[in-house]
Formats: structure tokens, C-alpha cells, sequence
């Protein structure tokens, strides 16, 4: 079973319904309990770093996180928001994040003149830096973007894909079980489908 971490950041609904779709059976789910046992682990969100790890605090699933992504080794996407929280902390607040990735989230900087928004948001290509289970590499693939920030690793290793708004930023991470997308994947049609099912593959 397929647990999608439900903290009250974001709608988590999209994600079930894209693996519903993939004929992947999942649960909603804010019960440590259910975490405890799952087999793999979703954490969406959209929203902000502090209020985020504040909710996974709230709701006393920090622990049963840090065990599944740990000690049982259970294969972890965490998508957006989900992402961000993977890493050590974030400029957007003053909570510590989970810390899996050896990251901190930093926010877009443009100068005046320069025509680019923040938040970045839309369709943007997408480019694999390495082999890795979730973004082919043998086709342009394209994903759905809404961020004013992103990851920035220690490791280069752990960069999994890149993409450029005002330049080249990471856009996938992962180590070991633990993955990351800052797009999402439960709005990017077939390559969303095609990175879902990727994701599931992962053992």
C-alpha cells in the first residue's frame, strides 16, 4: 500500500487520483500507525516550509517519517512542497527540515529589470543529469511548475534533473529511497504518469 501523507498542505486528492488512475492502490493518511506499515510514502504540499514541518509535528508523524525513510528503508517522493521539507532547512522560515537530503531551500532571485515572475509557474522542460527510476532520459520530458523556491544540494550526486528559469536550478533529487520533485507530477499528464509509475517501480 501506497500511503500519501495527508498534513493539511495542499491537495493531496490529485496524487491519489493519478495512482488510482495507474491502478496503484493508496490511502490518505495522517495516522503514524498506517505509516508504520506502508510500502511506499508520498509527501505532497504546496504552502510554506514552516507551516509544513509544523503540521508533520502536529500530527506526530515526524517519527514514523524518519523510520520508514531510515531504518526500513521505504521508498519516499516527496513532491513540491514535499521536496523542499526533505532537505536541511529553508530561507522561507526558521523550522529545521527533515534533513534526509544533504540540501537547503533558497528562493529565486532576479534583478529588477529582469522579466521573470516569481512564483515560477507553468510547463517547463526538464532535463535527467543522471540515471535514475524516475525521468527518462530518452525523451524531452516536461512537467507542471508553481514555486518561489528550490533546492540547492551539498551533493551533486544527489541531483537527479535540472531545469532553468533565469538559470539552471535542481528540479529532482534522490538518494538511496529518497526522492524529490519540486514540479508536480499529478499535473503533468502522461510524463507525470510516466514518473508515478517509475516511482512505483522503485523497490
Amino acid at each position: 500500500m501506497i500511503a500519501i501523507v495527508d498534513y493539511d498542505m495542499g491537495n493531496v486528492a490529485s496524487v491519489a487520483n493519478m495512482l488510482k488512475r495507474l491502478g496503484a492502490p493508496s490511502v490518505l493518511t495522517r495516522d503514524p500507525a498506517v505509516l508504520a506499515t506502508a510500502e511506499k510514502i508520498i509527501l505532497p504540499g504546496v504552502g510554506a516550509f514552516d507551516k509544513g514541518m509544523k503540521n508533520l509535528a502536529e500530527f506526530g508523524l515526524r517519527a514514523s517519517l524518519d523510520e520508514a525513510a531510515l531504518e526500513r528503508r521505504v521508498p519516499i517522493l516527496g513532491i513540491c512542497l514535499g521536496m523542499q521539507l526533505l532537505t536541511e532547512r529553508s530561507e522561507e522560515g526558521n523550522e529545521t527540515g527533515l534533513g534526509w537530503i544533504q540540501a537547503k531551500t533558497v528562493r529565486f532571485r532576479f534583478p529588477p529589470q529582469s522579466p521573470l515572475k516569481i512564483p515560477h509557474m507553468g510547463w517547463n522542460y526538464v532535463r535527467p543529469v543522471k540515471s535514475n527510476p524516475l525521468i527518462s532520459n530518452t525523451e524531452r520530458s516536461r512537467f507542471y511548475f508553481v514555486h518561489g523556491y528550490y533546492v540547492e544540494c551539498s551533493r551533486q550526486e544527489d541531483v537527479l534533473a535540472t531545469a532553468t528559469y533565469g538559470s539552471e536550478f535542481s528540479c529532482a533529487v534522490g538518494r538511496d529511497n529518497i526522492f524529490g520533485v519540486q514540479f508536480h507530477p499529478e499535473k503533468s499528464h502522461r510524463f507525470g504518469m510516466g514518473l508515478l509509475e517509475g516511482f512505483l517501480r522503485v523497490s
